[in-house]
């Protein structure tokens, strides 16, 4: 019925009754035969007026609810029936009736199959269930007469079996509860042994079997008992963790890992860690600043343990400070060694690790490696965070003091104690230390220009009380035998002895972690280092040498026979070049003229100022060294030393008005401009302040030195000494010394400077360092012009008659005079040889300058003749040729310095009207009182008034640019 209900519903049909018993209420309704089934199947029909006549009938026929078809039509009926319209109603009804019998007949008609096959089915099934009947027949039967063999006896014997085994797993069970009842003993005792993994495992085996037994009542508060135990031993094992950071042990490390690995928290075990590090610094770093502070407050105040960090920090004593710095960067080493070892101890694990599971089984793979990424991951970051905690803390008491209180020993340690931390933060994590660079740089720089500016004022009063003395160092001397340039043999910073530094490092460079793995720290200070080794650069007598001094030049019977030394000496003087072979004995002899020094020990020339500049140039180097971004400041520093000693010399010795205004270029256009910057840059030309001034121009002559004067004992215009002669020998030579020591420096300072500043420290070395040998001839041209009397040789030859008309064999006694003045120049240079040892190239030049200044004298001379003949040029010549003669026997220079303006000035004579005027022309380092003179005197004779006029126009052409 339900299907045919379905099958109505999908064809908009109302649906009927459920059940067809329900239609047994309607009279005049019956279900049709097959007969009737077939008639109404084959009568006409038109399915959609069936349809409209089943869509008629009211909704109340197809209700579900038992209620009386007939009382329904009946109380329907009007009052007054008639029978036509009940006639027409029963047709109606029965068309509906026929129309809704047609419509079950065609359903059940095609539902008959399945009816059918369902009616085989239920068949089938009722045979299977007779079948089944029989089998719990049978069943019932075999049970009863089991239950008829069995005894009451043997039944009894099953039961008491099964009470024995029930009794023998209570007895295991009481047993298991006895030993956990006892478990809190041992696991105190695993606890006291620092055995956490055996003392966790032992926990979680016994709360596995308490949850086994949780049905027992004296189980349920074991279990709580275990658990409360469980989070004691997680604290404990927290604080064993805490341990870590100041002081690693592997094998204590190792079991609180295997501990933490138990209990599955890996992952939080690391950022425990992290934060016990994190507070372990700030711990550190306070206890240690905390001890000093009271050590010298003499007393355990507790005012300072209620005291934040920074506030403390202001409270260290100067005396105290740099102990307490050192001891703070030994505990932080500490802290940051314990962390690096940390990262070994899981790199070296996790390698292990991955080995044993690819030879194990994958299970928890996945999850290991998870957490094994998350630990790797948290430790590298650590890494940074930890080393920025360090640089916070370290820059917080840096901060606390004003560093511009300490010596410059002090300052220096300090410096070194802070580079040697920024070197460890790099090898830590890689980083620069941006932080504490910072911080100590902007101190570094204003301590150092006070320093700077100290040692500036120092420097002046060097050289205003200097008398130029010579300083005696031995002959080996080099400046890395000083103390202020030990740190150039080392490869670390000066506060590590030699003795500290690895055995090998050619090969592969060791870093601060791995060499103090194991022992020792980075920051032990060694309050002997300086003692270590004396200097020893000072000679007992200057000269380095007990005998009485011995002629360079003496005798000897064979080239053989000449010491090394000497010949060493005077190839080095002379070319700077390694030393030849052999010299021969007459080349030695014959060069005896010119060189005063070979009767000393070849040692460098220098006084004790230069040696106070270069002790500051090592201390400005150390500085440098320990903290290179201030490299820059600190060259620039370096420099100004270099230009005020340059530009003293010079003051004191080489300012002279009267030598540019010959025309010979003594001082060169390289060195006139490095002369006037340092004169721009840092002289205070200035005698008072102007209150008028501006505040920058203020802040600028605050960064200027007032210019040196020469001190009143030293005396630069008494001839005996050839007008202080000794005194400009080392003023000049110690420069030249000091500026071969910046030459030596070079490459280092190269090293430390920051590409973009290079190219400041090359125009320092290309512009004012290889100036320094160039001050040499304006300061010894003043010697050379004073040194020889040029006027009275002018007058001597004012008196001679050059008219003479034949011509002369005897050469004049001005040319004798001027020989004498050089040979009592030559004596003079003996005499000051004995107090300095006056070099090669120093003798070289005073030499050329006197020679050049005769020339021109001489030339000079023969430009004042009123009246000259053929014979008297010839007489000139005669002269000239005498001099040179006689001068070659005095001095090794060669080629004569000016030789050839002489004899072309001679010789000019001879040349006609237009090669004359050509001559003019080119030859320009003559005066043009010399040219004129020469057309008016010596060629008047052969040329007419008007070719005369033509070539003193000439040289008035000449001569106008000048003016």
């Amino acid at each position: 019925m339900q299907k045919i209900k379905s099958l109505m519903t999908r064809q908009g049909l109302k649906s009927p009754p459920e059940s067809l018993s329900d239609l047994g209420a309607i009279e005049s309704l019956r279900v049709p035969g097959k007969e009737e089934f077939r008639e109404l199947r084959e009568q006409p029909s038109d399915p959609q007026a069936e349809q409209e006549l089943i869509n008629s009938i009211e909704q109340v026929y197809f209700s579900t609810d038992s209620f009386d078809i007939v009382k329904y039509e009946l109380e329907k009926l009007p009052p007054v029936l008639n029978l036509q319209e009940l006639e027409e109603y029963r047709d109606k009804l029965k068309q509906q009736q026929a129309a809704v019998s047609k419509k079950v007949a065609d359903l059940i008609l095609e539902k008959q199959p399945a009816y059918v096959k369902e009616l085989e089915r239920v068949t089938s099934l009722q045979t299977g269930l007779q079948l089944a009947a029989v089998i719990c027949t049978n069943g019932r039967r075999h049970l009863n007469i089991a239950k008829e063999g069995f005894t009451q006896a043997s039944l009894g014997l099953l039961a008491n079996q099964r009470k024995r085994q029930l009794l023998i797993g209570l007895l295991k069970s009481l047993r298991t509860i006895k030993t956990l009842q006892r478990t809190d003993v041992r696991l105190s005792e695993m606890l006291e042994e620092e055995d956490y993994p055996g003392a966790i495992q032992l926990c979680l085996e016994c709360q596995k079997a308490a949850s086994t037994f949780k049905h027992y009542s004296c189980i349920s508060e074991l279990n709580s008992k275990l658990q409360d135990t469980l989070e004691q031993i997680e604290e404990q094992l927290d604080v064993a963790l805490s341990k870590i950071c100041k002081n690693f042990d592997i094998n204590h490390y190792t079991k609180v890992q295997q501990a933490y690995r138990l209990l599955g928290k890996t992952q939080t075990a690391m950022d425990q860690l992290h934060m016990h590090f994190t507070q372990a610094i700030h711990n550190t770093v306070f206890q240690v600043v905390l001890g000093y502070v009271e050590l010298c407050s003499g007393n355990t105040d507790t005012k300072f343990q209620k005291l934040q960090y920074k506030d403390l920090c202001t409270h260290v004593t100067p005396d105290s400070y740099i102990p307490c710095l050192a001891d703070l960067c030994k505990a932080l080493w500490e802290v940051m060694l314990s962390y690096y070892r940390t990262m070994e101890w899981h790199e070296k694990h996790d390698s292990e690790d991955t080995t044993s599971a690819s030879e194990g089984s994958n299970m928890g793979t996945e999850e290991t490696n998870f957490d094994r990424g998350y630990i790797k991951k948290k430790l590298e970051h650590g890494l940074t965070r930890i080393w920025q905690d360090v640089q916070l803390k370290v820059k917080t008491y840096l901060l606390g003091t004003d560093l511009s209180i300490f010596k410059y020993d002090d300052f220096i340690f300090v410096l070194d104690i802070i580079s040697r931390l920024m070197q460890v933060g790099e090898e830590f994590c890689g980083s620069k230390s941006e932080v504490l660079q910072e911080s100590i740089r902007k101190q570094s720089v204003n301590y150092f220009k006070n320093y700077h500016r100290t040692r500036l004022d120092e420097l002046r009063m060097f050289l205003e009380n200097e008398t130029w003395e010579l300083c005696p160092v031995k002959s080996n001397f080099s400046i890395l035998q000083l103390h202020e340039f030990k740190f150039m043999e080392q490869s670390r910073s000066p506060s590590v002895s030699p003795s500290k530094q690895p055995a090998s490092t050619s090969s592969k460079t060791v870093t601060l972690f791995e060499q103090y793995c194991s022992d020792g720290n980075p920051f032990e200070i060694q309050a002997n280092h300086k003692d270590e080794e004396t200097e020893d650069v000072l000679a007992s007598n200057g000269y380095e040498s007990d005998e009485p001094e011995k002629s360079a030049y003496q005798e000897y019977d064979s080239d053989s026979d000449v010491p090394e030394e000497l010949k060493r000496d005077y190839v080095d003087e002379q070319t700077g070049d390694a030393p030849v072979k052999s010299v021969s004995r007459e080349t030695l002899k014959s060069r005896k003229k010119s060189d005063y020094s070979l009767n000393k020990v070849n040692a460098p020339i220098l006084t004790n100022t230069t040696l106070n500049v270069i002790r500051l140039v090592g201390k400005y180097m150390q500085m440098m060294n320990i903290l290179k971004p201030i490299a820059f400041d600190v060259i620039h520093f370096m420099s100004q030393l270099f230009d005020y000693y340059l530009y003293a010399i010079y003051t004191f010795f080489g300012r002279n008005d009267s030598l540019e205004s010959t025309g010979l270029g003594l001082s060169s256009s390289r060195l006139r401009t490095t002369l006037n910057r340092i004169q721009e840059s840092l002289i205070d030309m200035e005698v008072s302040a102007d209150p008028t001034a501006t505040l920058t121009a203020a802040e600028e002559r605050k960064e200027k030195v007032p210019s040196p004067h020469l001190s009143h004992l030293v005396v630069l215009t008494s001839g005996d000494t050839l007008y202080g002669l000794a005194e400009r020998v080392v003023a000049t030579e110690s420069l030249v010394f000091l500026a071969e020591q910046f030459e030596f420096l070079q490459p280092h300072l190269d090293a430390v400077m920051p590409a973009v500043k290079k190219p400041f420290l090359q125009q320092f070395y290309s512009q004012t360092v290889s100036t320094a040998s160039e001050l040499r001839k304006p300061i010894y041209w003043i010697v050379a012009g004073k040194a020889i009397d040029y006027e009275q040789m002018l007058l001597l030859m004012a008196n001679v008659k050059w008219d003479v008309k034949e011509i002369m064999s005897q050469h004049n006694i001005y040319v004798d005079a001027l020989l004498k003045e050089f040979e009592q120049f030559n004596r003079r240079l003996n005499e000051v040889s004995k107090r300095v040892r006056i070099p090669l190239p120093v003798s070289n030049i005073l030499w050329e300058h006197c020679i050049r200044l005769a020339n021109r004298t001489i030339v000079e001379g023969y430009a004042n003749v009123k009246k000259c003949s053929n014979e008297g040029r010839a007489l000139m010549q005669l002269d000239f040729q005498q001099f040179l003669m006689k001068l070659e026997k005095l001095t090794d220079i060669r080629p004569i310095p000016d030789k050839e303006f002489v004899e072309t000035y001679i010789k000019a004579y001879y040349l006609t009207e237009n090669d004359m005027e050509r001559w003019i022309k080119e030859h320009r380092e003559y005066s043009t009182k010399q040219l004129t003179n020469l057309v008016n005197v010596c060629l008047g004779s052969h040329i007419n008034k008007k070719a005369r006029q033509k070539l003193l126009a000439a040289i008035d052409d000449i001569d106008r640019p000048k003016r």
